[in-house]
């Protein structure tokens, strides 16, 4: 892989992991449309580094929330050693019984994990998944605003948040979409939508990275351009960072039809480049 390549699919990885648009979509665009592509294990390699890289954005964006949740898991151990139940419970502590709540049905999704990886290679599929994607934003700006926070969400409400990133491991699905979608349908405020769905990406990366690292280290890899590796990775994490700080600022607003139109026309686009590519 060249240098170019690893830095603008790092770009590409760091824009449409968080800004809604489907960096799924956008990383099958980019290797079956534009050739932008590490074959074999290589490839599955990379994806593992540039999500990695995405990851490291999240830590450091949302590290006050991450270190307080670490802090109340163990002082949560504790309490339940001593049999003690805090009331209320601290809003730390329910955000973590939320995170693992919206993670659950991920693992619906592991009998198929094989068959749904292999529709990045459909780009029709993609294309038809990136225009729902848009339907979804737009929808999105139309639903009354929530009032929900991690101190009011229940169970129920990061379950149905949970099914909504379950659907977006569908490449073109965009999964920050899809889960801030979600919680300003059941009512979530819409500063804690996007907060909550960049806080689930976490186990949701941390556990999609090792079954593919699984596989990727079973095979062949280029150690030696590894250096361009981490260049592509380094570039997936400033560029990831810097858009999660603008998606911040666009949820006060509280306005994604922009993204809407982005995807709509995205998804037009791979229509007709692959019918003309045949």
């Amino acid at each position: 892989m060249s240098l170019i390549s690893a830095l603008l699919l790092g770009v590409v990885q760091g824009i449409t992991e968080f800004l809604p648009v489907s960096s799924s979509g956008h990383l099958a665009i980019a290797r079956n449309l534009l050739d932008l592509q590490v074959e074999g294990t290589d490839g599955t390699f990379f994806d593992v580094l540039l999500h990695l890289g995405t990851l490291v954005a999240v830590f450091v964006a949302y590290w006050p929330d991450i270190r307080d949740m670490i802090l109340e898991f163990f002082q949560g151990v504790k309490d339940l050693a001593h049999h003690n139940t805090p009331n209320p419970v601290p809003p730390a502590r329910r955000l973590i019984v939320l995170i693992i709540a919206g993670t659950l049905p991920l693992f619906l999704v592991l009998p198929v994990k094989d068959v749904v990886e292999g529709l990045s290679d459909n780009m029709y599929f993609v294309a038809g998944a990136l225009l729902v994607t848009g339907f979804l934003l737009f929808v999105s700006d139309r639903v009354r605003k929530g009032r929900k926070t991690e101190k009011t969400a229940t169970v129920v409400d990061a379950l149905l948040v949970g099914v909504g990133q379950a659907i977006a491991t569908c490449p073109g699905i965009s999964r920050s979409g899809t889960t801030i979608t979600a919680g300003c349908f059941v009512g979530f405020d819409r500063k804690f939508a996007v907060r909550f769905s960049f806080l689930m990406s976490i186990p949701a990366i941390l556990g999609a990275n090792i079954l593919s690292l699984k596989d990727a280290l079973a095979g062949s890899i280029q150690w030696s351009d590894m250096p361009v590796y981490l260049a592509g990775v380094a570039t997936a994490a400033v560029v990831g960072y810097a858009c999660i700080r603008l998606l911040k600022m666009i949820a006060d607003k509280g306005k994604f039809g922009f993204f809407a139109y982005y995807c709509w026309a995205m998804g037009a686009l791979t229509l007709v480049l692959t019918l003309v590519r045949g």
